[in-house]
């Protein structure tokens, strides 16, 4: 799959509003994956996601231990119990579809395959540079920007 350039021009038909990047502070243009950031849809907001549940497409896969609301910079950290052997996994912030605040449930748009076979999360590494251009790496090429209940891309 082809990687979107970050510094391409806005090649649409629609306009580009508030420098491309969506119209709610923290939210990516349309159709773009930015790892780093929440969705405008999600509803993220600046809420804290701190023991909120998280499901992938497949089901559930733990519970959020950190959230990060960094410009540019947003992801959760979940421990995962015993599904990975009480690994904890980093999820960048662009995997966030939607959350649901009554339910206190984050929904990732990645299944548990893709989740566990992700670059391994390390405390200490966490803020790498080289260690998240791998992750968002790979989460990038995973990306769809339909839902999965939606028409095949062509």
């Amino acid at each position: 799959m082809e990687r979107l350039d970050p510094h391409a021009t806005h090649a649409g038909t629609e306009p580009v509003v508030d420098d491309g990047r969506g119209a709610v502070a923290g939210g990516a243009p349309g159709g773009a994956f930015d790892p780093w950031r929440y969705r405008d849809e999600a509803g993220v907001a600046s809420a804290d996601l701190t023991g909120y549940k998280v499901e992938a497409t497949d089901g559930g896969i733990g519970k959020i231990d950190r959230a990060s609301h960094d410009v540019d910079d947003s992801y959760l950290v979940v421990d995962t119990g015993p599904w990975i052997f009480g690994r904890k996994v980093m999820l960048p912030a662009g995997t966030v579809g939607h959350v649901d605040h009554d339910e206190r449930k984050v929904f990732v748009d990645r299944d548990k395959d893709q989740i566990k076979a992700a670059p391994e999360y390390d405390e200490a590494d966490h803020a790498d540079p080289t260690y998240r251009d791998k992750l968002g790496g790979y989460y990038g090429e995973n990306h769809s920007a339909l839902p999965p209940d939606g028409p095949p891309r062509t």
